[in-house]
């Protein structure tokens, strides 16, 4: 076997199982020599820990027949360690080349496969092409993260927008829509005049803060995204100069005195 000694060339570490040691041992050598960094497992259960373990395997070069778990088998619970959010291409290395094996092989997602004795400069090839394609399956998941922040982005801007309108549209606190000063009635669940300042959508969220409700009821109560959510915490205490969460709950106390002032003064 004709070795080229390169440099790193790739940051991408290569998972390489087999239970046959010397195989893992020449494949790990050969891969090496071209510039990748190997992670050597002689059993699929020592292959699910260290892929769980580090990040950096993209690439898995397995054997089909093994006694534990077969290749088939194991990438099918290295997909589910990887979940959605991490992305890794399979190549697989068979002695038998069934043609049922492989059908299967390919429908568990496996992206390609050699039969042995393999040929080491085609399995190479076979590795930069699968490096190429998990580059390009990285970014789709880069880019469906950043869409998703931006579509949350976007929802929050867009409350903000609305309750700025309905501010706008609605008559000015203590007013009636003529204009005319309207007398305020004594009346349970009256909120402190810190909190006239607040937009509809703020007061909302205050009122539900006040309650004790998390993050998550106010967003589905509200039919909006947790991040709206802190966002609109975020400015309710800003506005009214408070510290945290308990001081927001606290002033809407109907026995707090802020409330009791506002009740009482008329």
């Amino acid at each position: 076997m004709e070795l080229r000694v390169n440099k790193l060339t790739s940051a991408v570490k290569v998972l390489v199982v087999d239970d046959q040691p010397l195989i893992v041992e020449e494949l790990c050598e050969f891969i090496e020599s071209n510039g990748y960094r190997c992670v050597p497992c002689e059993s699929s259960r020592h292959a699910l820990q260290r892929f769980g373990e580090d990040t950096d395997i993209g690439l898995v070069l397995l054997d089909l027949h093994m006694p534990d778990m077969d290749g088939i088998e194991l990438v099918q619970a290295l997909q589910k360690v990887a979940g959605r959010a991490r992305a890794f291409e399979a190549i697989m290395l068979t002695g038998r080349a069934d043609k049922q094996d492989v059908i299967k092989a390919l429908r568990a997602g496996i992206s390609d496969y050699y039969q042995k004795p393999i040929n080491l400069d085609e399995l190479l090839e076979g590795l930069q092409r699968q490096e190429a394609a998990l580059e390009e399956r990285q970014k789709e998941l880069q880019l469906g993260r950043l869409n998703q922040k931006l579509q949350h982005l976007s929802e929050s801007i867009n409350d903000l927008y609305q309750d700025l309108d309905k501010v706008r549209r609605s008559p000015s606190a203590g007013q009636a829509e003529n204009g005319e000063p309207v007398a305020e009635e004594a009346r349970p669940g009256q909120i402190p005049g810190i909190f006239t300042k607040l937009s509809p959508r703020q007061l909302d969220v205050a009122r539900l803060v006040g309650k004790g409700q998390t993050n998550y009821q106010i967003a589905c109560e509200l039919g909006i995204t947790e991040n709206t959510v802190k966002l609109y915490v975020s400015q309710v205490l800003r506005l009214t100069h408070m510290h945290n969460r308990t001081q927001l709950a606290l002033a809407l106390a109907p026995n707090h005195p802020a409330m009791a002032q506002r009740v009482t003064a008329h």
